[in-house]
């Protein structure tokens, strides 16, 4: 089979599209999985599932705070705050984004086509006389070989090689998760921890 022969038998579709499809399947299970990791994190659950408000981390801290004493003077008094942000605001949001996909294809095809042809002959002659008196004899004797011998062999191997480069970087944020965050941020309020 030609070699042109070869390659056009082979199942490029297959080979191009197989790739293809696995990324894109591969980044819509990228966005899947973020869109779990946002309601798994970032929201609180009631026993059914539902999805009852943002997941609030509150935390108190002391803060150095200006008194001012009825003499005029400033005293610096320790006062406890509290802070409750967002869960969701403080973490990473995975956006896997497959930026580049390369296909590389190599075909190797070696055709070694090997053939010998041997030939041999051989011719033996024997010639033989006797003479006397009388009658006289001769003989002969010949011999002859022929021999020929052929031989035929092809050899071809095939080499195929698929390597696919996948490049994924994190992605921008869609606009509804960045409004999300917003309103999310908003919500962060430093408080007395007395007013709390």
């Amino acid at each position: 089979m030609a070699i042109g022969d070869e390659l056009s038998s082979l199942n490029f579709e297959a080979m191009i599209g197989g790739p293809l499809s696995a990324v894109i399947k591969a980044q819509a299970q990228a966005a899947v999985t973020s869109v779990d990791f946002i309601k798994a994190v970032g929201f609180d659950h009631d026993n059914s599932g539902n999805i009852t408000g943002p997941t609030m981390v509150s935390f108190k801290y002391q803060k150095p705070i200006e008194k001012k004493n009825s003499d005029g003077s400033i005293d610096i008094v320790p006062t406890d705050y509290s802070l409750t942000v967002p869960f969701l605001t403080m973490l990473p949001i995975p956006f896997i984004r497959v930026e580049e996909t390369t296909i590389d294809f190599n075909a190797k095809i070696t055709a070694v086509q090997e053939s010998s042809s041997t030939t041999s002959m051989g011719l033996n002659t024997e010639l033989q006389a006797k003479a006397g008196w009388g009658w006289g004899s001769a003989s002969l004797k010949v011999n002859f070989s022929y021999k020929k011998s052929t031989s035929e062999s092809q050899k071809v191997e095939r080499t195929y090689s698929l390597s696919v480069h996948v490049r994924a970087v994190q992605d921008e944020l869609p606009a509804g998760t960045e409004r999300l965050l917003g309103i999310l941020e908003n919500n962060i309020k430093e408080v007395p921890a007395s007013a709390s």
